[in-house]
């Protein structure tokens, strides 16, 4: 009997807390499909983890260590940076570059999409983080997966498990978040611009170069983005050559989702109590919020600086669609200017920036490691 129900007692209050965050996150997965792919195993790993004694993470029992699967995935898969890379592959393969490269000068609004990322940095400084704990905080603001592990792994931060979860729920509220953001900082005025979109296009020679060029000049001006970057942009090479379908549809779907799948697992080994339930965690998920309502304002008022000397306007609320999380900004900017006007169609146009705001993204991760790595 003691063999049987003696872990009962070593259950602690602290581990039922994390079960029901585990619930939670399973719950929003399953009822609200928020990120389900990878809230999922997290919420279930979560569980798996903050069982007593739990065998699936390294536990010291009678003096002697016994190593847990979990532990093992991560040292081969995440602490080595391996799982967020070759899910960039799987990435790549899926975007496709086209609206960007129609309409060049939509760069600029990705690019101005990351001012949350390096605003959070100065605050999270600013609230006493350690600079390399500040800097993983601020790369939430990336919207991107991939670029918050990789970042947050770097820089060994002890909140890995706190930000990945916070980033991968505030990019599954982009539809709740960015609406009122936007509402707040342009009038209805500008929301009901119209924008023209003439198709223009794109030459086979010109979408394969276009990845080479990004990771040459990603490589020179932020050395520390070539491994992120360069993954990224081989699997869109992949896309786009033509001679390799079977193995661009392979990263799409098998090679993304099992990535997907073992990385929830695996990062749920950073979800156990003793290192989760603090107050640093509550202040993580504020400055999460910060990072991408500051993400979004930037990038609408860029596009507003666009209109003072641009005779041609645009629709500034595009501007928020250089958030990096792919392509659901971009869906919900089109909604918005449906709604402000049932002719406005701003998909082209967003997802033009949305796909910059993916390249800009994983810039930006590239320049903190340069920085603070």
């Amino acid at each position: 009997m003691e063999a049987l129900f003696g872990n009962v007692l070593n259950i602690q209050w602290q581990q039922v807390v994390m079960w029901a965050i585990g619930a939670l996150l399973i719950y929003l997965a399953i009822k609200k499909q928020m990120e389900p792919s990878l809230l999922l195993p997290i919420g279930f790993g979560t569980i798996l983890v903050n069982l007593p004694l739990s065998g699936a993470v390294t536990q010291v029992i009678d003096g002697a260590t016994e190593v847990g699967i979990l532990d093992v995935l991560f040292d081969a898969g995440i602490a080595n940076e391996l799982f967020p890379l070759l899910l960039f592959v799987g990435i790549g393969a899926m975007i496709d570059f086209t609206p960007l490269l129609s309409n060049p000068k939509l760069m600029i609004f990705g690019a101005a999409a990351q001012f949350g990322i390096f605003f959070t940095l100065c605050l999270a400084t600013l609230l006493g983080f350690d600079i390399r704990d500040a800097a993983s905080i601020a790369i939430i603001g990336a919207a991107d997966g991939p670029t918050t592990i990789f970042v947050g792994n770097y820089m060994q931060t002890q909140y890995i498990g706190a930000i990945i979860v916070v980033a991968y729920s505030y990019m599954a509220l982009v539809p709740i978040i960015q609406p009122p953001v936007i509402r707040m900082v342009t009038t209805k005025k500008e929301r009901q611009i119209r924008m023209k979109y003439a198709e223009k296009s794109v030459s086979k020679t010109t979408k394969i170069l276009f990845p080479i060029f990004i990771t040459v000049v990603a490589g020179i001006f932020a050395s520390r983005s070539v491994a992120l970057i360069g993954f990224l942009m081989f699997g869109n090479l992949i896309r786009e050559c033509g001679v390799l379908d079977g193995l661009s549809e392979t990263a799409q779907k098998v090679l993304a989702n099992l990535i997907t799948l073992f990385l929830g697992l695996t990062v749920a080994t950073k979800m156990q109590a003793a290192s989760f339930l603090n107050a640093q965690t509550l202040m993580i998920l504020c400055l999460g919020l910060v990072a991408f309502i500051f993400d979004t304002v930037g990038g609408v008022f860029i596009a507003k600086l666009y209109n003072v000397f641009s005779k041609e306007k645009i629709n500034p609320m595009i501007g928020a669609a250089g958030i990096s999380a792919f392509p659901m900004s971009a869906r919900v900017i089109n909604q918005m200017g449906l709604k402000e006007d049932n002719q406005n169609f701003l998909l082209m146009h967003a997802v033009g920036v949305n796909v910059s705001g993916q390249i800009a993204s994983v810039i930006a991760g590239g320049m903190i490691l340069s920085l603070f790595g």
